[in-house]
Protein backbone atom coordinates (compact mmCIF):
# COMPACT_ATOMS: atom_id res chain seq x y z
CA UNK A 1 0.00 0.00 0.00
CA UNK A 2 1.96 3.23 -1.21
CA UNK A 3 0.89 6.61 -0.41
CA UNK A 4 2.54 9.39 -1.72
CA UNK A 5 2.55 11.84 1.27
CA UNK A 6 0.76 11.75 4.37
CA UNK A 7 0.56 13.57 8.02
CA UNK A 8 1.20 12.60 11.40
CA UNK A 9 -0.08 14.68 14.62
CA UNK A 10 0.97 13.80 18.06
CA UNK A 11 -2.10 14.47 20.98
CA UNK A 12 -0.59 14.85 24.61
CA UNK A 13 -1.99 12.81 27.35
CA UNK A 14 -0.78 11.64 30.77
CA UNK A 15 0.15 8.31 30.13
CA UNK A 16 -0.48 7.02 26.19
CA UNK A 17 1.16 9.33 23.39
CA UNK A 18 -1.36 9.15 20.52
CA UNK A 19 -0.83 9.93 16.99
CA UNK A 20 -3.31 10.50 14.36
CA UNK A 21 -1.93 9.61 10.55
CA UNK A 22 -3.99 10.73 7.70
CA UNK A 23 -3.01 11.07 4.34
CA UNK A 24 -2.75 14.37 2.93
CA UNK A 25 -2.78 16.69 -0.34
CA UNK A 26 0.23 17.64 -1.50
CA UNK A 27 0.48 21.10 0.53
CA UNK A 28 -0.13 18.82 3.68
CA UNK A 29 -3.47 19.54 4.79
CA UNK A 30 -5.65 16.29 5.99
CA UNK A 31 -7.72 14.44 3.40
CA UNK A 32 -8.39 11.25 5.20
CA UNK A 33 -7.34 9.38 8.39
CA UNK A 34 -5.68 6.45 7.61
CA UNK A 35 -4.51 5.72 11.49
CA UNK A 36 -5.00 6.32 14.94
CA UNK A 37 -1.72 5.00 16.86
CA UNK A 38 -0.98 4.83 20.77
CA UNK A 39 2.15 4.26 22.81
CA UNK A 40 2.39 3.53 26.36
CA UNK A 41 5.19 5.75 28.05
CA UNK A 42 7.34 4.07 30.43
CA UNK A 43 7.09 1.26 28.79
CA UNK A 44 9.68 -1.74 29.46
CA UNK A 45 9.92 -2.95 25.65
CA UNK A 46 8.87 -0.43 22.97
CA UNK A 47 5.29 -1.15 21.24
CA UNK A 48 2.95 1.20 19.41
CA UNK A 49 0.23 0.01 17.66
CA UNK A 50 -2.54 1.55 14.87
CA UNK A 51 -5.64 0.44 14.85
CA UNK A 52 -8.50 1.62 11.88
CA UNK A 53 -10.71 3.75 14.48
CA UNK A 54 -10.45 5.99 17.06
CA UNK A 55 -12.30 3.09 19.13
CA UNK A 56 -9.51 0.95 18.63
CA UNK A 57 -11.62 -2.11 17.46
CA UNK A 58 -9.47 -3.22 15.04
CA UNK A 59 -5.52 -3.26 14.51
CA UNK A 60 -4.09 -2.77 11.52
CA UNK A 61 -0.88 -2.15 12.20
CA UNK A 62 2.02 -1.55 14.51
CA UNK A 63 5.66 -1.64 15.43
CA UNK A 64 7.22 -3.57 18.44
CA UNK A 65 10.89 -3.80 20.07
CA UNK A 66 12.51 -7.14 19.53
CA UNK A 67 14.49 -6.52 22.45
CA UNK A 68 13.52 -5.11 26.30
CA UNK A 69 15.27 -2.06 27.57
CA UNK A 70 18.76 -2.73 24.66
CA UNK A 71 19.62 0.42 23.13
CA UNK A 72 20.75 -0.70 19.95
CA UNK A 73 16.95 -3.35 19.53
CA UNK A 74 15.56 -3.38 16.33
CA UNK A 75 11.90 -2.51 15.56
CA UNK A 76 9.46 -5.37 13.92
CA UNK A 77 6.64 -3.45 11.88
CA UNK A 78 3.69 -5.63 11.32
CA UNK A 79 0.23 -5.89 9.64
CA UNK A 80 -2.61 -6.75 11.25
CA UNK A 81 -1.95 -10.37 11.37
CA UNK A 82 1.58 -9.93 12.80
CA UNK A 83 3.61 -11.00 10.04
CA UNK A 84 6.47 -8.38 9.46
CA UNK A 85 6.21 -6.24 6.58
CA UNK A 86 9.15 -4.10 7.89
CA UNK A 87 12.21 -3.06 10.14
CA UNK A 88 13.92 -0.17 11.74
CA UNK A 89 16.39 0.44 13.99
CA UNK A 90 18.21 3.46 15.15
CA UNK A 91 22.86 3.47 14.61
CA UNK A 92 24.27 4.24 17.90
CA UNK A 93 27.24 5.14 16.94
CA UNK A 94 26.24 6.99 13.77
CA UNK A 95 23.98 8.96 15.75
CA UNK A 96 26.65 10.79 17.94
CA UNK A 97 26.90 13.55 15.79
CA UNK A 98 23.19 13.42 13.43
CA UNK A 99 20.58 10.98 14.69
CA UNK A 100 20.69 7.65 11.78
CA UNK A 101 18.67 4.93 11.27
CA UNK A 102 18.24 1.97 9.38
CA UNK A 103 14.92 0.93 7.53
CA UNK A 104 13.98 -2.69 5.66
CA UNK A 105 10.89 -3.20 3.86
CA UNK A 106 9.87 -5.41 0.93
CA UNK A 107 12.17 -4.80 -2.00
CA UNK A 108 14.15 -2.25 -0.21
CA UNK A 109 16.59 -1.48 2.74
CA UNK A 110 17.38 2.37 3.36
CA UNK A 111 19.64 4.99 5.97
CA UNK A 112 17.47 7.93 7.18
CA UNK A 113 19.66 10.51 8.94
CA UNK A 114 19.01 14.05 9.97
CA UNK A 115 19.03 16.81 7.41
CA UNK A 116 21.11 19.59 9.15
CA UNK A 117 23.65 18.33 11.64
CA UNK A 118 23.74 21.63 13.35
CA UNK A 119 20.27 21.54 14.23
CA UNK A 120 20.93 17.80 15.27
CA UNK A 121 23.65 18.74 17.39
CA UNK A 122 21.61 22.09 19.19
CA UNK A 123 18.29 19.38 19.69
CA UNK A 124 20.92 17.14 21.74
CA UNK A 125 22.43 19.94 23.75
CA UNK A 126 19.02 22.56 24.31
CA UNK A 127 15.88 22.20 25.93
CA UNK A 128 13.64 23.46 22.69
CA UNK A 129 10.87 21.27 21.96
CA UNK A 130 10.14 23.59 18.51
CA UNK A 131 13.08 22.53 16.95
CA UNK A 132 12.41 21.58 13.32
CA UNK A 133 12.98 18.08 12.67
CA UNK A 134 13.74 16.58 8.85
CA UNK A 135 15.03 13.04 8.30
CA UNK A 136 15.55 12.10 4.72
CA UNK A 137 15.60 8.05 3.77
CA UNK A 138 17.52 7.09 0.89
CA UNK A 139 18.42 3.60 -0.65
CA UNK A 140 22.12 2.42 -1.13
CA UNK A 141 21.98 4.49 -4.44
CA UNK A 142 20.93 7.30 -2.69
CA UNK A 143 18.09 7.37 -4.02
CA UNK A 144 14.96 8.96 -2.03
CA UNK A 145 12.75 6.51 0.15
CA UNK A 146 10.95 9.13 1.92
CA UNK A 147 11.67 12.00 4.06
CA UNK A 148 9.76 13.29 7.73
CA UNK A 149 9.59 16.79 8.16
CA UNK A 150 8.50 18.42 11.51
CA UNK A 151 8.05 22.11 11.24
CA UNK A 152 9.28 24.61 13.93
CA UNK A 153 5.76 24.28 15.93
CA UNK A 154 4.50 23.80 19.52
CA UNK A 155 2.88 20.89 18.42
CA UNK A 156 4.36 17.64 16.74
CA UNK A 157 3.03 17.83 13.44
CA UNK A 158 4.76 15.80 10.45
CA UNK A 159 4.62 15.31 6.94
CA UNK A 160 5.54 12.68 5.54
CA UNK A 161 6.54 12.51 1.25
CA UNK A 162 7.02 8.39 -0.13
CA UNK A 163 8.34 9.05 -3.81
CA UNK A 164 9.41 5.50 -4.03
CA UNK A 165 6.56 3.46 -4.78
CA UNK A 166 8.42 0.29 -2.91
CA UNK A 167 7.60 1.88 0.63
CA UNK A 168 4.12 0.79 2.07
CA UNK A 169 2.43 3.55 3.64
CA UNK A 170 2.35 1.41 6.91
CA UNK A 171 6.50 1.04 7.44
CA UNK A 172 7.28 5.04 6.28
CA UNK A 173 3.99 5.69 9.01
CA UNK A 174 5.70 3.37 11.69
CA UNK A 175 9.22 5.30 11.55
CA UNK A 176 7.69 8.22 11.39
CA UNK A 177 5.37 7.71 14.45
CA UNK A 178 8.59 6.27 16.20
CA UNK A 179 11.02 9.35 15.18
CA UNK A 180 8.82 11.05 17.74
CA UNK A 181 8.20 8.04 20.21
CA UNK A 182 11.97 7.58 20.32
CA UNK A 183 13.28 10.64 20.06
CA UNK A 184 11.24 11.52 23.33
CA UNK A 185 10.06 14.50 21.49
Amino acid sequence: MHLPHFVVKQKLTMMINRYEVSESDESGNPTRLMALAEQKRMAFKEQVTFYSDAGRSRPVFGFKARKKLDLNAGYDITDESGAQIGFFKKDFGASLLRSTFHVEGAGFTGTGQERNQVVGLMRRFTDLDFMPIHFDFVDAGGAPLFSVERKMSLGDRYRVAVPDQRVDFRVAAAVAVALDALMAR
